[in-house]
């Protein structure tokens, strides 16, 4: 068994694999999937195990952003891990995730998050639950009745050549709403996504939404606003299908505008998918995420992590003015003590006294509890599947 960097010659055998796997693609969604992988393989975005001449396993590393606490990183989005059917239970998965996440370091990706199918694979190099995708439903009618009168929002339709005004409403809002969590994706990605036909998008000067059929109701993609008027406007223009559409299903945040701004709300019907985070390099990854201002911490923790031992040993962070450094500490025995798992729930705001309560945060004190808690609390949470 090898581990190599997939070529174009490899996408018929990908393909394969990801039938047997997960069922067969659309001819149009064939097409599309070949746009958007095909720039990743000359960036190395694209790993595969191969036993002799035959493929038998793939996995993709999708160049992102994402805010935490409202400061943009990048990110190592994996998607499409697939073994082949009949080379299951050999150990494959784990060597193929091992390569990605040395693979994500040399990509300078500090932090990296996926979507799991199972959860001991993943959990067993060091992903552990951090956040999720609400899925929720919505009358069509309640919403087309937000639009507020006179608000003077101006929408319009947004197609690929918006798209680097979009990327940059994007980092507008999520860093102003100190967002943790969602993500951003490259232009070519954009491009490729507002160039379909199927799609509604409109964009405004701080927010915008990709929306479309399914099924006789409508699907939203992405709805995204930095203000109260142009959230009205946004989900208003999809609720002008209420003639038609009786429901929405759109993803939104945990704690979404849009569900304060319905006139009758008693009950939330949604589902979450739950999302698992790793850091890849620890001490980058603190440096580069954004902290509350008003939150103050210098303390050692002291963290295991047997698959990248880099990140491994007695770490003393300090978070002062929005920011943290963490240097190499002296372990003592009044550090906590975290696997990687523990620490990359943390960073995505898993409370302490979850963390204790399952065995992955131990030593410490109350005190240093709190602080950690104050630091690194949010809900993370995406609004994109990958």
């Amino acid at each position: 068994m090898n581990v190599r960097d997939l070529t174009l010659d490899d996408l018929d055998a990908v393909l394969d694999i990801r039938r047997r796997s997960f069922g067969p693609l659309a001819s149009a969604q064939v097409d599309t999937w070949r746009r958007l992988v095909t720039p990743m393989l000359a960036e190395g975005r694209y790993l595969g195990v191969a036993d002799g001449t035959r493929l038998v396993a793939a996995a993709r590393i999708n160049p992102c952003v994402q805010w935490w606490h409202g400061r943009a990183m990048p990110m190592g989005a994996i998607g499409s891990v697939t073994v082949a059917p009949e080379d299951r239970g050999r150990g494959i998965g784990r060597t193929l995730m091992a390569a990605v996440i040395e693979r994500c370091t040399e990509l300078g990706d500090a932090v990296s998050a996926l979507y799991p199918a199972t959860t001991p694979l993943y959990r067993s190099v060091g992903y552990e639950h951090a956040g999720g995708r609400l899925r929720i439903s919505l009358p069509t009618e309640a919403l087309r009745t937000l639009a507020a009168p006179g608000a003077g929002v101006k929408l319009r339709r947004l197609g690929p050549d918006d798209v680097p005004e979009l990327m940059a409403v994007l980092d507008r809002v999520h860093s102003g709403s100190r967002a943790s969590g969602p993500l951003g994706w490259p232009e070519r990605t954009w491009r490729l996504w507002t160039d379909d036909e199927d799609d509604f998008c409109y964009l405004a000067d701080d927010g915008y939404v990709i929306y479309r059929w399914s099924d006789g109701d409508i699907e939203v993609d992405n709805l995204v606003a930095g203000s109260e008027a142009t959230a009205r406007a946004l989900w208003s223009v999809v609720g002008t299908a209420s003639s038609i559409a009786a429901r929405v299903t759109a993803s939104v945040e945990p704690h979404d505008p849009v569900l304060w701004l319905l006139r009758e709300r008693s009950r939330d019907e949604g589902v979450r998918d739950r999302w698992m985070f790793r850091l890849i390099d620890l001490p980058l990854a603190v440096a580069r995420r954004g902290f509350p201002y008003g939150a103050c911490l210098d303390t050692v923790i002291e963290v295991d992590d047997p698959q990248r031992p880099a990140n491994s040993g007695a770490w003393r962070l300090r978070v002062a003015d929005g920011a943290c450094a963490a240097e190499p500490g002296a372990a003592g025995g009044t550090a906590s003590r975290l696997g990687i798992g523990g620490l990359s729930a943390l960073f995505a705001g898993v409370p302490t006294a979850t963390l204790r309560r399952t065995g992955r945060l131990t030593g410490g004190s109350p005190e240093t509890d709190d602080a950690l808690d104050a630091a690194f609390g949010c809900e993370a949470y995406m609004l994109d599947y990958f």
